[in-house]
């Protein structure tokens, strides 16, 4: 696909700024095509695919029969000791 190319000027702090410069090397890119990039997926998206994507993983797993439950599931996560074996609790 052609695109015509219109020229804008952005402000990144440094950590933004390191990690696009990491990625951009690591990919072979440049910042400005990560940016892009980034801003193609984030605003020119196909609502309709995205939301038969999100559609299509409904009751994904409804008959799995490895797990318990939905509400026994949750209260052994909050019945589980981690935090306080990780001193936070």
């Amino acid at each position: 696909m052609l695109y015509i190319m219109k020229r804008t000027q952005l402000y990144l702090d440094d950590d933004l700024w390191g990690a696009l410069h990491a990625k951009a090397l690591l990919g072979g890119t440049s910042i400005s095509e990560l940016v892009r990039t980034a801003a193609r997926e984030r605003y020119m998206v196909n609502h309709e695919e995205r939301r038969a994507a999100m559609l299509g993983i409904v009751g994904l797993w409804k008959d799995r029969t490895d797990l318990p439950d939905t509400e026994t599931y949750v209260r052994n996560l909050r019945n589980d000791d981690r935090l306080e074996r990780l001193g936070i609790k």
